[in-house]
């Protein structure tokens, strides 16, 4: 299958560091690379991949100083996408929706994968105008803003099963691994290690629309005894530091649509200890893979249960459920779908019922 892979132009595909998207796009181009496919991943200069790479944009955005208006440079690559469109079967986007006018014109078969969320009052009348647009979720509970949106299917992310292996657990700390921004909760993350007598280990960027809460909320509980605050970290210190991790905390506050981090510790076999919100009552298998929360008091409790979790059967509860060799089969399956005319009307049902 002929298929074009079209990612976001913030960062390179893999990131060099923080960058959840361009991540899962790299482990799906690869593996259907793998798989036999003939793939165009359009992308930033700077990518690395095995497919055909067709630039966007020289270096990633993020990257590059002086960069005031991203939305420019995803424009450019939207026009070069539906220049070369007759060359693929499938067009497969993962930039939100700037390409909906194009693709609905062109009459491609074509994919969206919305990795972010969809809580926002301004989308309503956007899917309103473009319910025609095939869309995929990355969990059942992302879908919820929008039921009546095309929904073709839900992916779950996948990870090459090599990219993180089991660890000891032994660094007798606990892991928190992200953003530092209001919704992560890293707070929630110091007071449990508090709680739970654990030093915690924090591998975190901190954008500039966050630094102010940083400066206010949270860089006084650095200076904390047990708190230890490494900086944005890439993906060759994952492995040290969630194998190392007794456990790693994701005490969000809002909706995520997926949580890549939750199942990078489950890799390592590092148990997850998450808040019942969003993805995670669908990602985390409770008492194998993690447990699910709703207080600090549950939290508290449950980290110290998850501390004798079983890693290899932790480990095991991801090569089931999130490889990238699942998360491609599981995309070509509706590739096909789209290509022979359109999405199941069964799995817009089930869309309809996940509310």
């Amino acid at each position: 299958m002929r298929i074009a892979q079209v990612a976001p132009l913030f960062e390179s595909v893999p990131p060099k560091l923080y960058g959840g998207t361009e991540r899962v796009v790299s482990y799906l181009t690869e593996e259907l690379v793998r798989q036999g496919h003939d793939v165009t991943l359009f992308a930033s200069g700077d990518s690395e991949t095995q497919a055909r790479l067709v630039e966007g944009c020289d270096t990633a955005l993020r990257l590059r100083p002086g960069i005031i208006d991203g939305l420019a440079h995803h424009v450019v690559m939207i026009e070069r996408v539906a220049r070369m469109a007759d060359e693929f079967d499938i067009l497969h986007f993962h930039i939100d929706y700037p390409h909906f006018p194009v693709t609905r014109r062109g009459g491609w078969p074509n994919l969206t994968t919305l990795h972010g969320r969809l809580d926002i009052a301004d989308l309503q009348p956007l899917y309103e105008e473009f319910g025609d647009m095939p869309v995929v979720s990355i969990s059942d509970a992302q879908r919820a803003p929008l039921p009546h949106a095309r929904w073709a299917g839900t992916v779950y992310h996948g990870l090459p099963p090599d990219t993180l292996v089991p660890g000891t657990g032994r660094g007798g700390y606990l892991a928190f691994l992200g953003r530092i921004s209001p919704e992560k909760r890293v707070d929630r993350a110091i007071e449990i290690a508090r709680r739970v007598g654990l030093p915690i280990r924090i591998a975190a960027k901190i954008d500039r629309a966050d630094r102010e809460y940083f400066d206010r909320e949270i860089a006084s509980l650095f200076g904390e005894p047990g708190v230890e605050y490494l900086g944005e970290i890439g993906e060759s210190d994952k492995q040290a530091f969630l194998g190392d991790a007794a456990a790693m905390l994701f005490p969000i506050d809002w909706s995520e649509p997926f949580g890549l981090v939750m199942i990078e510790a489950m890799a390592c076999g590092t148990p997850v200890v998450a808040w019942r919100s969003g993805s995670v009552p669908e990602i985390v298998e409770e008492g194998v893979t993690g447990c699910v929360v709703s207080s600090i008091d549950e939290a508290v409790s449950a980290t110290k249960r998850a501390l004798a979790f079983d890693r290899d059967r932790c480990r095991a509860g991801f090569e089931r459920r999130f490889t990238a060799e699942r998360m491609a089969r599981d995309y070509v399956t509706l590739y096909e779908s789209l290509i022979d005319g359109g999405a199941p009307a069964g799995d817009r049902d089930r869309a309809r019922q996940v509310v």
